[in-house]
């Protein structure tokens, strides 16, 4: 049976807050636009998130933030990604972000911030148009 080439995405909630319907929903949208989904799930700390990506061998990690963490939070996935040399791993989120913050996120790497309003379609769209599929 032949392989085929598939964008992997690990999808977490990093840090305390427990609202997670908006990410499962957005997990779902990528599984059922055909990319291979690992939800990891609530309250994981930046350090579960990135062995569990590289453990994956995900070409993204996508983090849903909703308690204001997230400046603290995408900087310390990051940074992790960094000293486990896999930077190559893009990172994207989405969640309660203030306009203000986004140039900051930009310049620490974060690929991409969906605030709310974006659609699932529009996640998976720019998910397709940025993230490597690997066999």
């Amino acid at each position: 049976m032949e392989a085929t080439a598939r964008i992997r995405v690990v999808i977490a909630k990093p840090g305390l807050d427990g609202h997670d319907r908006g990410v499962k929903i957005v997990a779902r949208a990528l599984r059922d636009a055909g990319m291979e989904v690992v939800y990891m799930g609530l309250h994981q700390t930046p350090e579960q998130i990135v062995r569990g990506a590289i453990q994956e061998d995900a070409a993204a990690i996508g983090l849903s933030i909703l308690s204001g963490a997230h400046m603290t939070l995408f900087a310390r996935v990051l940074e992790l990604l960094r000293e486990q040399g896999a930077d190559d791993i893009v990172v994207f989120g989405g969640g309660i972000i203030p306009e203000d913050d986004m140039p900051e996120l930009d310049r620490l790497g974060v690929a991409k911030v969906f605030t709310p309003g974006a659609t699932t379609q529009e996640i998976v769209d720019w998910v397709r148009g940025a993230i490597p599929a690997r066999v």
